[in-house]
């Protein structure tokens, strides 16, 4: 029987297909919260005529890289510290979204600009979507068609979000600082989560003494959002 992506035309008639298909959709909504409000940091400060396009840009560049992780997971997982790696890197990240821009950096092409933002999206969406990638992986029946199908839907509901997301940031800047926190505590709990970490310091990391594995989320949150304030201080009063 012709099939593609490793699914038949029978399947197509069958529950278990479209229950794995909403299973994707699902676990991807819910995992992508995170996502969806990076992707409204990475484009707050574009022009409003180039917001949508970097959002829109900027998600399809990140599903795609999404579906290439998910078809490769079971290689990356035999990666020793790749997701502590990746949580410092989100770290940076994170930062980097929060700390304000130079006046001279609003003369930049807005072209440029665009790009930047697309490339943060991407770069970062990576980082954080492990845990999504895992779980969407195991959802997808071993049918690389279902998981391709199932993320394609999920697009159109994620960039929804990250427009809601706009507007409220720009009549709620505080907004802006509680996304880098929950970026910092992703990146933390990403850290203390990895395969390796676990190995070595689990036992520490979630005796009570670190708050059952809460402490170093928490952790990560205040550190982001503490270094964003000074380095704005501190570039203020250099300028």
């Amino acid at each position: 029987m012709e099939h593609f992506g490793g699914v038949t035309l029978h399947d197509l008639t069958t529950s278990f297909f479209w229950f794995g298909v909403l299973s994707i959709i699902l676990i991807d909504l819910v995992l992508s919260g995170d996502n969806a409000l990076l992707i409204a940091l990475a484009c707050r400060n574009l022009p409003s005529a180039m917001q949508r396009k970097g959002i829109v840009f900027g998600t399809l560049g990140a599903i795609v890289l999404r579906i290439v992780l998910a078809s490769v997971m079971i290689y990356l997982l035999m990666v020793p510290f790749l997701k502590a790696l990746g949580g410092l890197l989100l770290v940076w990240i994170a930062v980097k979204l929060l700390i304000q821009e130079d006046a001279g950096e609003h003369d930049v092409a807005a072209p440029e600009r665009l790009w930047a933002a697309v490339k943060t999206i991407i770069v970062a969406d990576a980082v954080m979507s492990l845990d999504n990638v895992i779980a969407i992986a195991g959802a997808s029946q071993d049918k690389p068609a279902l998981l391709w199908f199932g993320l394609l839907v999920s697009i159109p509901l994620v960039v929804f979000g990250s427009r809601l997301l706009l507007v409220l940031m720009k009549k709620l800047p505080w907004i802006i600082t509680l996304g880098a926190a929950v970026l910092g505590w992703t990146a933390g709990h990403m850290i203390i989560t990895d395969g390796k970490v676990l190995e070595y310091l689990g036992p520490v990391l979630q005796s009570q003494f670190l708050l059952n594995g809460k402490l170093v989320p928490a952790i990560g949150a205040a550190g982001v959002v503490a270094a964003g304030l000074l380095i704005n201080r501190f570039r203020g009063q250099s300028a």
